[in-house]
């Protein structure tokens, strides 16, 4: 259940937009006399980007890999994006492989490096596309190079896919498993005399938690326990195979990391080299000159003959076509899964149905690729966009589902009814169950002397956050979320093909690795964005298809902003994107009733998955 925002919640809110706007006044006033200079200085530069022959692409990934970026104001891109990469520090994940792709086929480009330091977040299924294309490099007979002063366990992961792996001499490379650990109020909404009022179905369904306990439940701790595990063997199998060494090789015990480290003398770097994590350790001067023993020097004789991933993709991003055949729309849903219209990049029950309805009347459109990367959210939206997808099939046009790092919850229920369902060995899916939640604050008003009185014409008008929930009517509520849950489960045993029983066992809002779902049912194959199409295409009968890709369009002006902020990203001073600890904290705190209280839906019923952020 949704209520409006809590005093709580407000006042936590206000100190952090407060501090946060004292930090932007400041920080605009110098960056806007910068910009203009900047903004030139570079959109000039752009026509004088020369790649020399046997160059090697510097993939500099900074900040996180997407299957779609959104929109955001412009200087708020400024001060969130990393060193020359998109918005809010977002690559999107197909320019990425397009790029690596082109690279592979281009004779000046010989080597591939990865600059992996700034990469903040990626997930496992989006790290692995992004290997296997840096093996069909490797195919071509050009190399890959990995070098970072140090890795942690994402950046680690794609630099296993290197030839060779360099490690400041300073580095380290941190692998530490997996954990999941959250922050728990109930004992701190109790202080506070507020009383959250919880409804659910599911024993795993394990959002509201942190509201109503103070510690992790045990059906929540075995769920978590076995999905860890699950992409840890994923991970480790994967590194392990390219690193050729053995799974048990990556984290160690503390008593085995002890002597490890003693062996090298308490030298982190030079234990990794010990352990085949890296190959050799090197200063970045002499990385540099490695790099020119590699690839040649430039034309000033200072580096090596190089390219940044920013520059080589803005000189060979494929120009815009007017789709003259059959095609196959791609259809992003990624983020939460909110009603009405959303900005580009957020689904929205509105928006985002209307982009499935632009595809049913488009007649070049045959076949519909929707690409789920959503925790769920509101029922009702996640129901909008689901009769979307029934409309397409009835049309005559095949949809199938491409799950990208997470479709759980309303991410599966929008993509039960797909006539086909694809996902990734570590995509996090299922998490079938139904909460409602809101908070009253009777207690609260109480202890300072405020009390609500009154008459009603029913027990439904006098409703409100400053009153006590009557028991009757919280039962009237909990019957209604009983009875979503048995729409979500029907919903899926129909589309699955499956019994009630079946289901209900699977379901309970445990979430589930790709892997898995496949053998439970809950999915049909296993593989990425190509195996989705090529099914697509298979379904509609097509030998030959174009592929088009239907998304909200941003204006002439959003687009020229989005350009000039993501070349300029890299002259914005570090400290510019640094928020302090009291910050990060204020906006955790406040983050942890926003994430419910931002959800509209209008029967106050959501499926979102809470415990698929891995």
């Amino acid at each position: 259940m949704s209520a409006k925002p809590s005093f709580l919640k407000r006042m936590f809110l206000l100190l952090w937009n407060t501090v946060n706007g004292i930090r932007k006044l400041i920080i605009n006033v110098i960056f806007f006399g910068l910009l203009a200079v900047i903004a030139v200085a570079i959109l000039n530069s752009e026509d004088d980007i020369i790649i020399e022959d046997q160059s090697a692409l510097v993939l500099n990934l900074s900040g996180s890999i997407v299957d779609q970026k959104h929109y955001v104001d412009p200087i708020e891109m400024a001060f969130s994006q990393g060193q020359g990469n998109d918005p809010e520090g977002e690559i999107l994940l197909a320019d990425l492989l397009y790029t690596i792709n082109n690279a592979t086929e281009d004779a000046r480009i010989n080597s591939i490096v990865l600059d992996l330091g700034n990469l903040q977040d990626a997930g496992i299924s989006k790290m692995t596309a992004i290997g296997n294309a840096l093996k069909q490099f490797k195919a071509a007979n050009k190399s890959v190079i990995a070098m970072a002063d140090g890795y942690n366990q994402n950046q680690y992961f794609l630099a296993s896919f290197a030839d060779k792996i360099y490690l400041n001499n300073q580095g380290m490379v941190s692998l530490d498993g997996l954990s999941r650990y959250r922050l728990y109020y109930k004992s701190a909404l109790e202080k506070l005399k507020i009383t959250t009022h919880v409804f659910r179905v599911g024993t795993f369904k394990s959002a509201v938690e942190p509201f109503i306990r103070d510690d992790m439940s045990d059906a929540d701790k075995v769920a978590s326990k076995v999905l860890l595990n699950d992409i840890w063997q994923s991970y480790s199998t994967i590194v392990a195979s390219n690193r050729q060494i053995g799974p048990d090789q990556l984290v160690l015990g503390t008593d085995e990391y002890l002597a490890e480290l003693d062996k090298a003398q308490g030298d982190s770097a030079q234990m990794a080299v010990n352990m085949k994590w890296v190959d050799e350790l090197v200063s970045a001067d002499a990385f540099r000159v490695a790099m020119i023993e590699r690839v040649g020097s430039d034309k000033e004789g200072k580096n090596f003959k190089q390219i940044s991933y920013h520059n080589y993709r803005s000189l060979t991003a494929p120009t815009p076509k007017f789709v003259k055949n059959d095609s196959i729309a791609i259809i992003v849903a990624k983020g939460t899964i909110l009603n009405g219209k959303q900005p580009a990049g957020q689904i929205g029950g509105e928006s985002t149905s209307k982009l499935l309805m632009r595809a049913r009347f488009d007649d070049k459109v045959k076949a519909v690729v929707l690409r789920v990367d959503s925790p769920g959210g509101s029922a009702f939206a996640s129901e909008q966009i689901r009769q979307e997808v029934l409309a397409l099939k009835a049309a005559g046009k095949p949809v199938v589902v491409s799950m990208g790092s997470l479709a759980a919850s309303g991410g599966y229920w929008i993509s039960a009814s797909a006539d086909y369902i694809v996902a990734t060995p570590t995509t996090l899916t299922g998490s079938i169950g139904i909460f409602g939640m809101f908070a009253t604050f009777e207690q609260a008003l109480n202890h300072i002397g405020v009390t609500s009185d009154g008459v009603a014409t029913s027990d439904w008008a006098g409703l409100s956050p400053v009153r006590e929930l009557s028991p009757k009517v919280a039962t009237v509520i909990q019957r209604h979320i009983e009875r979503g849950y048995h729409e979500f489960i029907s919903l899926v045993a129909k589309e699955r093909h499956m019994t009630l029983e079946q289901v209900d066992n699977i379901a309970q809002g445990r979430v589930w690795t790709g892997k898995r779902a496949l053998t439970l049912g809950l999915v049909d194959e296993l593989g990425d964005m190509e195996v989705a199409l090529a099914k697509a295409a298979d379904l509609a009968k097509m030998d030959k298809f174009d592929v088009k890709v239907i998304e909200q369009e941003l204006s002439a002006e959003q687009q020229i902003m989005q350009q000039i902020m993501g070349a300029s990203a890299a002259y914005v001073p570090d400290s510019v994107r640094q928020t302090s600890v009291v910050e990060q904290f204020i906006k955790h705190w406040a983050g942890a009733f926003e994430t419910l209280s931002m959800f509209d839906d209008p029967n106050h019923v959501y499926m979102y998955c809470e415990n698929c952020n891995y």
